[in-house]
């Protein structure tokens, strides 16, 4: 079996509220192991979002890691000081955002928002870092990429949006990438060519990637473990085939069982 790149261990995010403390991610073990893809799947609150975010350490407010390790090759991020975890966010570990409107700077050029994470981890002149952003941007299917640089964020239509995310997450081949709902805003042709995009930076860089989705085809097309999470637990975890085969928990039998069939019909009164 290959090596763990990302090994997640009794993982608590919670959050305090006026009513309480909420509990959003609670005791969350999983391993990502280098050259696969792991499937985060569950339903909108169940902590899969909060699980990526805390893997960066950036929990949005009043939300706070608890107890837990992250362990990415061998050294524990959470024993990282700020700086430290600055250099490892977007090169060794980088994550596409799911709301596109929070994760891109509306007052920043695409193009700037895009060499930023070349400017910051490597020792590319600006010329260099705007060439690339240019190959990357049209890499992801956007036409006349070059004229997107100067556009702002509110130009751009959502499915545009999450390609320029797909670009600055794979701009530096990290050997980790979490995606959140990648294939959220686009059409059927789009996701096809996005997964494939990934297909082919795994195949190039042996990326590992955490892939947080709704659409269990999606799952099943790409994944090579799954996880299934609610209430900020994993109620089952295993291989892609085996769950798909023979769910064992009750709730991803459920999940199963909201899928639309085409193997049988359905009567209208």
């Amino acid at each position: 079996m290959s090596q763990a790149l990302l090994q997640i261990r009794d993982l608590h995010t919670y959050f305090g509220t006026k009513a309480g403390v909420v509990k959003a991610v609670d005791g969350v073990s999983l391993d990502l192991e280098e050259d696969s893809v792991l499937g985060l799947v569950g339903e909108s609150g169940s902590g899969k979002s909060v699980t990526a975010l805390s893997i960066l350490q950036i929990v949005p407010f009043p939300g706070n890691i608890v107890g837990g390790s992250i362990i990415y090759e061998g050294t524990d991020l959470m024993t990282l000081g700020d700086e430290e975890m600055r250099r490892v966010r977007g090169k060794s570990i980088s994550m596409i955002f799911q709301d596109v409107g929070a994760a891109l700077n509306p007052v920043m050029p695409i193009g700037a928002q895009v060499e930023e994470v070349m400017l910051e981890h490597t020792g590319m002149s600006q010329s260099e870092a705007r060439s690339l952003a240019v190959d990357l941007l049209a890499q992801t299917g956007i036409a006349e990429a070059s004229r997107i640089l100067d556009q702002y964020p509110f130009q751009l239509s959502g499915g545009m949006g999450q390609r320029v995310m797909m670009a600055i997450g794979v701009a530096l081949k990290p050997r980790v990438l979490i995606a959140d709902e990648p294939t959220s805003s686009l059409d059927v042709t789009m996701q096809a060519e996005m997964l494939l995009r990934f297909k082919q930076l795994q195949a190039d860089s042996g990326t590992a990637i955490m892939l947080i989705t709704h659409d269990l085809g999606v799952i099943a097309q790409m994944s090579d473990t799954v996880a299934v999470m609610y209430g900020g637990t994993i109620v089952e975890y295993a291989d892609t085939q085996s769950l798909f085969a023979r769910p064992r928990h009750p709730y991803t039998w459920g999940l199963f069982q909201a899928l639309p069939r085409l193997d049988f019909a359905v009567r209208f009164r």
